[in-house]
């Protein structure tokens, strides 16, 4: 049997999984994830399909994503000795502002698709240093990039630009939108389960260490609340968000910090950590319950209702919200208070439901339907990459 590999980098996150090859949909042999890489305990975790749990809990030091790689690489070779990996998908967070699909990777795309990284300083060097790693690991297997850009790139024009002179446009400053494999795979998910919503309007609420919301008509994307980069928007694990820009020429001019501290300050040390004083995750904060992290959660969740209005806005109207992502799928709290005071807005959340995470949690008399649905990035990749295998027409070389 034929095997596929997936690999997702987040901004300190490695996810993983085995795919085995069929003529169907790509079947899930592991999954896993690598959690908190830099900090002094992170997590790590894989199961295989038959439910056996293959690592759990704290591992030692993970410093960095090649070290979360290498952990992850291992693994499979010791737990599925004999897998045949014929492909290896990637997530790439970044494809410009052209590429709308899936596409192989070769040395020469991945110099090119380097290019791209000022744009994504988080997410691109890993991503593409994953891919590096797995050409040399699986030297025979086709490697393939799947672009969190590629889902928005039709955006309606007057949602893909910014109020300066055409000529930054031309040159590609715009917005260009993230978290597009989430929103795909809710998509696709949706028009199997729930067609009629489908077809209708649809806020998505990716919510987690990065964080963003996506306004969708017939399961297509026509808005987003990241834009140029993957700052923008709502205020995520130790991102800023949504920020004034004379705020950056402040820093600049009145505290005197360089190109590079501001873009780590924005990065790396805002967002709920930077409000928290604490973490950047949201488990963590909950338990807390301090005054720091009660304040980081309510703004958090205070800009996700001020941009569930205007994604309504977009769309004319909503018939469904979404929540997904890690924050999305298991936070309670947050959706509780993302939910809470959204009456005129046809929202109405049932309580029971939320607290036991049901995939419907509004009530019956909700004119929103809400639903909680996990992701799987991991499957959208395996799906592009077992279409390249099969050599459809819809991909293209970078």
């Amino acid at each position: 049997m034929t095997h596929i590999v997936t690999l997702n980098a987040g901004s300190s996150s490695m996810k993983f999984g085995l795919f085995e090859l069929t003529d169907d949909d790509p079947i899930m042999v592991c999954t896993g994830a690598v959690e908190r890489i830099g900090e002094p305990e992170p997590l790590v975790k894989a199961k295989s399909s038959d439910g056996s749990v293959l690592a759990s809990g704290t591992a030692g030091e993970i410093r960095d994503h090649a070290a979360a790689l290498d952990w992850v690489l291992n693994l499979l070779a010791r737990s599925f000795p004999n897998s045949d990996v014929t492909a290896v998908g990637h997530r790439v967070v970044h494809g410009g502002p052209d590429i709308d699909a899936p596409v192989p990777l070769t040395k020469a795309s991945i110099q090119e698709l380097d290019k791209l990284s000022p744009f994504a300083p988080l997410h691109q060097p890993h991503n593409l240093a994953g891919a590096r790693a797995a050409m040399e690991r699986f030297p025979n297997a086709v490697q393939i990039a799947c672009f969190d850009t590629a889902f928005h790139r039709n955006h309606p024009w007057e949602n893909d630009v910014f109020a300066l002179p055409r000529e930054y446009y031309d040159k590609g400053v715009r917005r260009y939108g993230f978290h597009g494999l989430s929103y795909e795979f809710i998509s696709d998910h949706m028009a199997k389960t729930a067609p009629l919503l489908h077809e209708g309007r649809v806020v998505v609420a990716h919510l987690g260490n990065g964080a963003s919301m996506c306004a969708m008509i017939g399961g297509r994307s026509v808005g987003s609340t990241m834009g140029f980069s993957a700052l923008d928007g709502l205020p995520m694990g130790s991102r800023c968000g949504q920020l004034d820009p004379g705020v950056v020429l402040y820093l600049m001019d009145q505290e005197g910090l360089s190109a590079d501290e501001i873009s780590d300050l924005l990065f790396r040390k805002s967002g709920l950590l930077g409000l928290s004083g604490l973490s950047n995750d949201m488990r963590t904060l909950e338990k807390a319950d301090t005054r720091e992290s009660r304040q980081a959660i309510s703004y958090f969740t205070f800009r996700i209702r001020r941009e569930l209005g205007a994604m309504a806005a977009i769309l004319g109207g909503i018939d469904a919200l979404v929540f997904t992502g890690g924050i999305g799928e298991n936070s309670r709290l947050v959706r509780e208070r993302v939910c809470s005071g959204m009456g005129w807005l046809g929202i109405e959340l049932n309580p029971d439901a939320n607290a036991d995470n049901d995939r419907i949690i509004s009530t019956d008399l909700s004119r929103v339907v809400v639903m909680a649905i996990p992701t799987n990035e991991e499957l959208v990749i395996a799906r592009a990459a077992a279409d390249l295998l099969a050599k459809r027409p819809r991909l293209r070389t970078a």
